[in-house]
């Protein structure tokens, strides 16, 4: 199928519109479209929120009597079922819409193609395909959890120019500037849960909390604590929303603490080294609908999840600073002995922030 120049164009606003629901929408995906008519756009919308109208449905509330002949541009394929909302495939048959162009088909498998049918069967002319890969890059962890049922998980990490991520004593409080972590709590913003290690925890205290003036809800928070060690006192246990500690620790005295402090404490399976099964953790929040997983922690576990092949992106924030030979790695990644065994991976973009730069990667497919 070959686009026009018009397609394009309106379909590029369906991805500008479909952004604004990058720190709202979870657990649903970002969608947005645009109603056009007469080389006119007479509607346009965005899905908000969960449990709100999707982007189909403002448009056309947008749109009114306009919308009957109109060409709807839509980033993901009109939802067929009955959800938290009605069908928007029904919506636009409804409206009278006489063309429907799509980025790219719904994973779910309540839809993947089947919204594209029932338009097609209503007479409606359908294409699909314009701009898929934009629209897949707004929705990695919604098309994840789909086709695997795991999320999408995003490690960041900060380091000196030497690689480097705090002093032999531990000191890591500033390796990067304000711009840097203004950026980080993006990243965090955006995602479905937070996930760290008792280690950190247990080292550094910290909150795991968006703090961002125009922040709605604060993502889960996840604790990898394979001996529920971390303290009934600790600040991640005091912040608002939901704070998880996955185990496999059979210790009731200390689940009971723990939970009287506030945490929500899961059992999971245990791996071959009597730890925590990172990939039963993914499942399990893939089954609890988390989306994008954004990971901040340590170089042991940052380095398990590594070697465990269940890192899809890294962001590793770099400072125009030198640490030392003593000071800590970024990973620790045991049996790397031969160049053979090293790990590749893909930068797929850097950039400046503030003084500091941003790489954004994936790890190489083997």
């Amino acid at each position: 199928m070959s686009f026009s120049a018009d397609d394009h164009h309106y379909m590029a606003r369906a991805l500008q519109l479909a952004e604004r629901g990058l720190y709202t929408t979870d657990p649903n995906p970002r969608v947005g479209c645009v109603l056009v008519r007469e080389d006119r756009i007479v509607g346009e919308g965005w899905h908000e929120r969960t449990g709100e109208a999707h982007a189909e449905v403002h448009a056309l509330l947008a749109a009114g009597d306009a919308a009957r002949g109109s060409t709807a541009y839509v980033t993901l394929e009109p939802c067929c079922h009955h959800g938290r909302t009605p069908p928007c495939s029904e919506a636009l048959i409804q409206a009278g819409v006489s063309r429907v162009v799509v980025a790219m088909r719904d994973p779910h498998s309540q839809v993947d193609g089947g919204g594209l049918r029932q338009l097609q069967e209503a007479g409606i002319t359908v294409d699909s395909g314009l701009l898929e890969a934009q629209a897949r890059q707004l929705n990695p962890g919604f098309i994840r959890r789909m086709q695997r049922g795991r999320p999408w998980v995003r490690l960041k990490l900060a380091m000196s120019l030497d690689g480097r991520t705090a002093m032999a004593s531990g000191e890591s409080q500033w390796i990067t500037g304000e711009a840097a972590r203004q950026d980080v709590q993006q990243w965090r913003a955006r995602s479905s849960a937070i996930l760290t290690g008792v280690g950190t925890v247990l080292a550094d205290d910290p909150s795991m909390t968006v703090r961002l003036e125009q922040t709605e809800h604060q993502p889960l928070r996840v604790i990898i604590d394979t001996n529920l060690s971390t303290p009934a006192g600790a600040k991640i246990l005091q912040q608002p929303g939901r704070t998880v500690l996955m185990t496999c620790s059979e210790d009731e005295a200390a689940r009971e603490e723990l939970q009287n402090a506030g945490a929500e404490v899961i059992t999971v399976p245990q791996d071959a080294h009597n730890s925590v099964d990172l990939a039963a953790v993914l499942d399990q929040l893939g089954e609890m609908e988390v989306n994008e997983l954004h990971v901040e922690t340590g170089a042991t576990l940052a380095g398990s999840l590594i070697q465990t092949g269940l890192v899809d992106e890294l962001i590793v924030y770099m400072a125009p600073t030198l640490l030392g030979d003593a000071a800590r790695g970024l990973f620790h990644l045991p049996g790397l002995e031969n160049m053979a065994d090293r790990l590749q991976l893909q930068i797929k973009d850097i950039r400046a922030v503030g003084e500091d730069w941003r790489i954004t990667a994936g790890l190489k497919k083997s």
